[in-house]
């Protein structure tokens, strides 16, 4: 990342990123940067931050006199940058003001007790593409308004402890995590997305009551070890994604808790069984990701899902597609039509479909066939 953003260039950033709401090809997470991070909703306090920032000098770089910036990094109005400089350690000295911390891929080893001492105001702290495989369990007691904490890409094998109660968004993607405990999230009440892809996490290492107290309405969980949809976790989720994982089937009662979710990817998996029934529990889900399974036919139950606007079925073995598999029979009885069906990558020939099979479709564009290759 450039040194040399202007306050205005990194506002255009922090809002351009996809919201959690907004539609997605629920691709595997990608941490590209220390500004990579939705605003999760929170328009308010951190925007306002940013316009201050844009209206005034921030993106001139402040006299030296006005506080010490940390060797070898570089220091705007509240944001200290101190990536790629192989540090082994956090640096000391960060000025107290600070809002925005980044100190991504360095060689940092070890969170020390008093590493961030005196950074009440620390808003967003990314720590990603690491070596840190200890973290003292006071070390974030100081950040008590943080918001946004980056740990992906490091060697921790357990989820931090007394993670600061104000914090909004965990990203932890890629490290060597195997089990999470019963009371791991405890007092975080104030949390809306966690994401802990790309850990070697089995479904026995979700203890009962790991997520126990969050009203999360994102979950990431894609490129680990699942042979199963975890039965424990928090039942608001809008968002669950369990792309990359070893699972196999849908049984009735998987998606039995999870009533409010919006997306559902479980792309990349094994699944060859959709239990008749499963889909009925997510009525109110807007998009269905199933590609790369084994599917043998379309699910039963989306002509039944009022508000589905979005299936990816491509690179299965669906080899026939009947003309109710989509649309409801009776007229009107669906809210939303259809903006996108992927079939492509299936060996079944687009000629034998009737017309007829997506008249609950926008647009005829919106319907993806494509070859099929052995």
């Amino acid at each position: 990342m450039s040194v040399m953003f202007s306050c205005r260039s990194l506002l255009l950033l922090l809002l351009s990123v996809c919201s959690l709401t907004a539609p997605s090809m629920a691709l595997p997470f990608e941490q590209r940067g220390f500004w990579d991070f939705a605003m999760d909703g929170e328009a308010g306090d951190s925007t306002t931050v940013m316009m201050r920032d844009e209206e005034g000098s921030a993106s001139e770089e402040l006299p030296p006199d006005v506080f010490i910036c940390p060797f070898g990094c570089h220091c705007q109005v509240n944001i200290v940058q101190c990536s790629d400089l192989s540090l082994i350690a956090v640096p000391k000295e960060i000025p107290r003001d600070t809002k925005l911390l980044d100190l991504q891929n360095n060689c940092i080893t070890e969170l020390k007790e008093n590493d961030f001492k005196g950074l009440t105001n620390l808003y967003a702290l990314s720590l990603v593409n690491n070596k840190i495989s200890k973290v003292h369990p006071r070390v974030f007691t100081p950040l008590r308004h943080l918001k946004k904490l980056y740990f992906s890409h490091n060697l921790l094998t357990v989820v931090p402890k007394n993670l600061p109660p104000s914090l909004v968004e965990l990203r932890i993607h890629d490290n060597r995590i195997k089990k999470v405990a019963e009371g791991t999230f405890s007092g975080l009440g104030s949390m809306n997305c966690i994401e802990m892809g790309g850990n070697p996490i089995q479904n026995s290492g979700f203890e009962p009551g790991a997520f126990k107290g969050l009203k999360l309405n994102y979950l990431r969980v894609s490129e680990a070890k699942l042979t199963g949809i975890p039965k424990d976790l928090p039942d608001s989720l809008h968002e669950l994604h369990l792309d990359n994982n070893q699972i196999q089937a849908i049984e009735l009662e998987d998606l039995r808790r999870y009533k409010h979710l919006y997306r559902l990817g479980l792309g990349f998996n094994q699944i060859r069984m959709i239990e008749n029934g499963s889909l009925s529990y997510v009525s109110n889900l807007r998009e269905l990701h199933l590609e790369n399974n084994r599917l043998t036919r379309v699910p039963k139950g989306l002509p039944d899902m009022k508000y589905l606007q979005v299936a990816y079925l491509h690179s299965n073995n669906i080899s026939q597609v009947d003309v109710n598999d989509f649309c409801p029979q009776g007229f009107g009885m669906k809210r939303n039509f259809y903006h996108g069906i992927s079939l492509y990558g299936n060996p079944v020939n687009y000629w034998e479909v009737q017309p007829a099979t997506f008249r609950c479709v926008a647009d005829r564009l919106a319907i993806q066939f494509g070859n099929y290759k052995k």
